[in-house]
């Protein structure tokens, strides 16, 4: 069943419910302690959860709390030790964006034995978290792949750019594949890993185009990737459509261009998505029995149509 109609905004029912129901119980349960809440991001240069990081501490200011924030650089090492930093400065909440579903899992039961609250935030993490907060990356990946698959009168070669070994990512994989096998003139000629960066994304669609003269459509599972694969077929010459998820400002600028093989992209809405994880930390930190243990924010696709009036 096609899904591209799925309802996609953003302020919705969760982040009312979760940040209402922390806020309430907080002015019930809270005392003299100054709350200190811990990130640590996956990696912070991308835009995307700089947003995210510039929500947090926004929201955390309003409730007068303290902000630590970590960068893993995509090293999963370096998260399991930052967490471990952190616990030991005395975090309360921990909001955990994973570089390595599985490997943060250290991580996640050192955080539960010291007694500090895991939030998992845009990928799941193993072990004992308290909740999660994500998009519906299935969504994202077939709304994407639906509507490059469309525009493409349901024939052509296409390519798949996948990424880190996190869940969202997989699931994005899994909603664009399904949605392509809906079309019997489509084939998926290869799946790479583009590392979600932009150089090696480059590179990696150079080759596959070099490999697949006959290619039509490009499927990248983020934004900043695509737009170093975006640099690739430009440079082939060749009339290949490009797809992707985020929403990002640098590939909404660049969906908005007539002429570009960029033509969509599944938004996410990565403030909303820390505002909603923080209001759920909240309510378990303070001992509300009625919060939810997973909270899905909606996506929307981005097309040309939409780009001029979209942005984080």
């Amino acid at each position: 069943m096609k899904i591209s109609n799925i309802a996609p905004h953003v302020r919705q029912a969760a982040l009312i419910t979760a940040c209402g129901a922390a806020l309430v119980t907080g002015t019930a349960a809270a005392d003299e302690h100054t709350l200190t809440i811990g990130m640590s991001f996956q990696e912070l240069n991308n835009e995307y959860f700089v947003t995210m990081q510039e929500a947090l501490e926004t929201a955390a200011s309003s409730l007068g709390a303290e902000v630590i924030v970590t960068d893993a650089r995509h090293d999963v090492s370096k998260q399991v030790s930052d967490v471990e930093d952190m616990i030991q400065r005395g975090i309360d909440i921990l909001l955990l964006n994973p570089a390595d579903s599985v490997g943060v899992e250290t991580a996640v039961l050192s955080a539960q034995e010291a007694g500090v609250t895991t939030v998992a935030i845009d990928a799941q993490a193993e072990g004992p978290v308290d909740g999660f907060v994500g998009s519906k990356n299935y969504d994202a990946g077939y709304l994407a792949c639906e509507y490059m698959a469309e525009q493409l009168g349901g024939e052509g070669q296409i390519a798949l750019l996948d990424g880190i070994p996190v869940v969202p990512i997989l699931q994005r994989i899994e909603g664009c594949t399904d949605a392509l096998n809906q079309y019997d003139g489509i084939e998926i000629v290869t799946t790479q890993n583009g590392r979600q960066e932009r150089t090696h994304a480059m590179t990696v669609t150079e080759n596959i185009i070099q490999a697949n003269p006959d290619l039509d459509g490009l499927f990248s599972v983020n934004d900043i990737g695509s737009l170093g694969a975006l640099i690739a077929i430009e440079a082939s010459g060749q009339d290949i459509k490009l797809v992707s998820v985020d929403g990002h400002p640098e590939a909404v600028a660049e969906i908005q261009k007539a002429d570009s093989p960029f033509i969509a992209t599944s938004a996410q809405y990565p403030a909303d998505m820390v505002r909603v994880g923080l209001g759920l930390a909240l309510a378990k930190h303070w001992g509300a029995e009625t919060a939810p243990a997973e909270i899905p924010i909606d996506v929307q696709l981005i097309d040309r149509d939409r780009a001029a009036d979209f942005s984080w």
